[in-house]
């Protein structure tokens, strides 16, 4: 079975990233059981699917340091970022999430672990007025289409970071969809293998240069 020793093996990560992420699951099993969070069998698969798919997002951006994730919902990716990042000095992620009760969940879990992130408890568009913020990295996973992604990303494209979304198998029409806003923002989009599912791919969305 895939598990904690595993991730902290294919990530190269530290035990105590490895025990934050244990701590995180832990509370996300226990917080699932009144909320609508995740489902049971997703819980099976917090290490190869969850975490894994989250944090090679890392690897990608390895100089990154301000993160902001846009939709987090239980914790993916930003969270999981988060917990890699904790050890890094000057790291913080802003996590965006509008629902109360995934925010306050999201709170909970990092007083628990530390992790150096802060939560945006609105909507992307009320975020992208308020915080005029500079990031290295904007993140989204299960948020929505890629052509929907890039207009809730722009104001922070703009500003210099790059974008990093996950996709699953539908990538290729997705890219498609989205050619025209690419290209109306000025932006490129590069395909990247997934570490966590030969299906999907990472597609980063930089400036043309």
């Amino acid at each position: 079975m895939y598990g904690a020793a595993e991730f902290a093996r294919d990530c190269a990560v530290s035990r105590e990233t490895a025990e934050r992420l244990e701590t995180y699951r832990a509370l996300l099993a226990e917080w699932s059981k009144r909320f609508d969070l995740i489902g049971p069998n997703e819980l099976d698969r917090f290490w190869p699917r969850h975490a894994l798919d989250s944090a090679q997002l890392v690897s990608f951006a390895p100089n990154a340091k301000r993160w902001a994730d846009l939709g987090t919902g239980a914790g993916f990716p930003g969270l999981v970022i988060a917990c890699v990042l904790a050890e890094t000095p000057g790291a913080e992620v802003s996590l965006v999430e509008s629902s109360t009760k995934k925010a306050d969940f999201l709170n909970t879990v990092i007083k628990a672990t530390n992790a150096p992130a802060k939560v945006f408890p609105v909507r992307i568009e009320d975020f992208n007025k308020a915080d005029r913020s500079r990031y290295d990295v904007v993140t989204a996973r299960a948020l929505a289409p890629l052509m929907r992604l890039i207009e809730h990303a722009k104001p922070i494209l703009d500003r210099g970071a790059q974008g990093l979304f996950l996709k699953g198998s539908s990538f290729e029409a997705e890219l498609a969809a989205a050619s025209k806003a690419l290209g109306a923002g000025g932006f490129k989009a590069d395909v990247l293998e997934s570490r966590s599912d030969p299906r999907g791919r990472v597609i980063r969305i930089t400036a043309q240069r």
